[in-house]
């Protein structure tokens, strides 16, 4: 293990911690919020500290990390991010214990959007701030940490890539960063554009800054108690469904579709993606009555996204399809969470072929994978199959240890598939008012665990193992 290598892109991880909290300070000390100003002061320090030491760690060492190094690496970023951005909740006003800051910190660092508040418009302003940021730095984090897996394959990022190969040793090469250098600046300018429009629509700016940043990255956190509270008018929610719909697809889609547009045929699975939106939100509102197409719609893409936030309480008889589309997710190379729609694709695609081939064994069938030239083999097979598998295992497996703690299983099981998706505990999905502040604290540190693992699947984990036994 490259230990010198790790670190070095450790070092380089604190350094958007430190960005945020010298804005953070700055924020402060412009509009005199003072009170939790000590805080940002203190996390500051502690990343650059950080930086630095990862820094001498590492030099004159070999940068080139092993792809299960790089899996190494995702893993400890979350856990590290997670401990410096929790250190703001920790030191606050609010006398928040060390295990609710953490809880806060990586429900933000992976866009879930559990919170232990109760009441956050009361919140320090600076503190709604860094929750806000804290989901989009999780997002671009994300998007980078994508980027960087999928390096491993010579390939137009453009397509779907779905094997991990876990015996290739690559480097992160000079054209992953400026891939990765792309990708930061079309998710910054994506969530200008959202800024913008929010602020346009009649939202303050102060709302319309951190609604952008929860949108953009598939998150939760709300500057207010609830979405109502923000989003009251026909424009607002439109534009609040196109944030939602560019963190559900490729984060490429867009560039494609406006500087590209004749590869944009390559987006396939993001054009059934939005198909699969419109039509399971036009079956929705012949279904429900009283209900806007549009309310439908938000919530549809809420959902298939993995942000949660709604506008509406559906139904009960309702509450699971919705929470099916969470388990679906976005595309691939984007910030929502799920088993991802083109891994279903193959599993489904893959089982109906193998029935034909039942019924007329000579029948000569296109494996290959809409509109590429990508085929559905052996190795992509195993792959989707081993998350599909992955997933629900880590489903009972939460479900089974929050019920023997203090909730019921019903919630027991629908929270665990939205601690894993990443999705909030919103109304949409029929789950009792959950207080996450007075959850036993074996309940959120397992929590805690999943909402790492859901994020960047329990299969990266396994072949992180895999590598250290056969090493062993």
């Amino acid at each position: 293990m490259n230990f010198k290598g790790i670190a070095y892109y450790l070092g380089l991880s604190c350094w958007p911690i430190t960005i945020l909290s010298f804005v953070n300070i700055l924020y402060s000390s412009y509009f005199d919020h003072y009170l939790n100003l000590d805080s940002y002061l203190l996390t500051l320090f502690i990343s650059l500290f950080f930086a630095f030491l990862f820094y001498f760690i590492s030099r004159n060492s070999d940068k080139n990390i092993k792809f299960h190094e790089q899996l190494f690496l995702i893993l400890i970023i979350y856990f590290f991010i997670s401990l410096l951005i929790s250190i703001p909740y920790y030191f606050s006003y609010y006398q928040i214990s060390f295990i609710d800051s953490l809880f806060e910190a990586v429900s933000g660092l992976t866009t879930t959007g559990f919170t232990i508040f109760t009441n956050v418009k009361f919140l320090d302003p600076t503190l709604i701030i860094w929750r806000s940021t804290s989901h989009w730095l999780g997002g671009l984090f994300f998007l980078t940490f994508l980027i960087l897996i999928f390096s491993n394959f010579k390939n137009d990022y453009k397509l779907t890539h779905l094997v991990y190969n876990p015996d290739k040793a690559t480097s992160l090469s000079k054209d992953t960063k400026k891939i990765i250098i792309k990708v930061f600046f079309l998710y910054s300018f994506f969530t200008g554009i959202i800024f913008i429009l929010f602020n346009f629509s009649g939202i303050r700016l102060f709302n319309s800054l951190n609604l952008a940043m929860t949108v953009s990255s598939a998150g939760a956190f709300l500057p207010t108690n609830s979405l109502s509270d923000i989003v009251k008018v026909t424009s607002q929610e439109i534009i609040l469904i196109f944030g939602l719909i560019f963190s559900a697809l490729n984060v490429y889609f867009f560039y494609t579709l406006f500087s590209n547009f004749d590869q944009i045929k390559k987006h396939f699975e993001d054009f059934i993606i939005l198909g699969g939106i419109f039509i399971s939100s036009s079956i929705l509102f012949l279904s429900i009555e009283q209900i806007s197409f549009l309310n439908i719609f938000l919530n549809t893409v809420s959902s298939i996204s993995n942000s949660g936030i709604s506008s509406y309480d559906p139904p009960e008889n309702f509450y699971l399809f919705f929470l099916f589309l969470t388990i679906i997710g976005g595309s691939l190379i984007s910030n929502s969470a799920g088993i991802k729609f083109i891994r279903i694709y193959i599993l489904f695609k893959s089982t109906m072929l193998e029935l034909f081939k039942l019924v007329t064994p000579n029948i000569i069938i296109d494996q290959r994978i809409v509109n590429t030239e990508l085929k559905i083999n052996n190795a992509n097979l195993n792959a989707s199959f081993l998350v599909f598998i992955c997933f629900f295992i880590s489903i009972f497996i939460l479900s089974s240890i929050l019920s023997v703690g203090d909730l019921n299983f019903e919630n027991s099981f629908k929270l665990s598939i939205l601690t894993i998706t990443n999705t909030v505990n919103s109304s949409l999905y029929g789950l009792d008012e959950i207080n996450f502040l007075n959850l036993l604290t074996s309940s959120k540190l397992t929590i805690i665990l999943f909402m790492v693992l859901g994020k960047i699947e329990l299969l990266s984990v396994l072949l992180i193992i895999r590598k250290a036994i056969s090493r062993n």
